[in-house]
């Protein structure tokens, strides 16, 4: 079975050559970015801001981001993948927007590697949800397919239904913090009868982009209202810097 597989993904690539996720450079495999994409892609780690992750240009800023000690978030903590900046665009919005669901395959291994210590003390994943019409139009949950494939890589389960987006919010993009936490304010809820596969557990918020944090606070609170132990995130993308909001894509 494995070798018949393998042959007709060698004949595919013959007949179809991958191409890199972000330009139309060949490359080997699909789902891979080409040497100049990767080069050009940031990729968060250390130094990052300890609770919400936001990349450091410099180690001595550190623990916590400025905004984080006037404010801190009400999650444990939360990582990022990769940057959101011009080259992290070209993942995200396609992913979003251009109906290009097969790139929550190339995000996914990106994210795991940045939030490896917060899957390792996952016990569930929850995906943060889309308002029912907005999921109608766009036909996939890009957050689910996100959690999907964090589940397959850890093992952590998946619930992929446990939050529900009471609110159709409006695009975030070129709101304040405060704007943006009064927009999600109440957006979300549990949905009914899931609270006992949320008591006790300790919860991983998994979503494309985060900016201010809005979202994840908000999501964050009707988890823990519901009876969650504590609640850490984990994105595929993160905004620069917390007052870099305009443009970002957040929902």
């Amino acid at each position: 079975m494995a070798l018949h597989t393998e042959v007709r993904r060698i004949a595919l690539d013959l007949l179809l050559p991958p191409h890199c996720a972000a330009c139309d450079e060949r490359v080997a495999t699909a789902g891979q970015l080409c040497a100049a994409c990767f080069a050009a892609t940031s990729f968060i780690g250390e130094p990052c801001c300890q609770r919400c992750g936001v990349a450091f240009a410099v180690a001595e800023l550190g623990p916590t981001c400025q905004a984080c000690e006037t404010n801190p978030p009400l999650y444990r903590q939360a990582r990022g993948g990769l940057t959101y900046d011009a080259q992290g665009r070209r993942l995200i919005l396609p992913f979003k927007h251009a109906d290009k669901p097969e790139l929550a395959r190339v995000l996914a291994p990106h994210m795991a590697r940045a939030g490896a210590d917060l899957l390792r003390r996952a016990d569930v994943l929850v995906p943060v949800p889309l308002h029912r019409r907005r999921l109608f139009q766009r036909r996939y949950n890009q957050a689910v397919l996100l959690a999907t494939e964090l589940g397959r890589i850890s093992g952590v389960p998946v619930l992929r239904d446990a939050l529900l987006r009471t609110k159709a919010t409006a695009s975030l993009g070129d709101s304040t913090a405060a704007e943006r936490e009064q927009e999600v304010a109440g957006a979300f809820m549990v949905r009914p009868g899931l609270e006992p596969s949320l008591t006790g557990r300790q919860v991983l918020l998994i979503d494309d982009v985060m900016t201010s944090g809005a979202t994840a606070n908000a999501c964050t609170a009707t988890l823990l209202q519901a009876g969650a132990a504590a609640v850490d995130a984990l994105v595929a993308a993160r905004v620069p810097l917390p007052r870099a909001w305009a443009g970002s894509g957040e929902e």
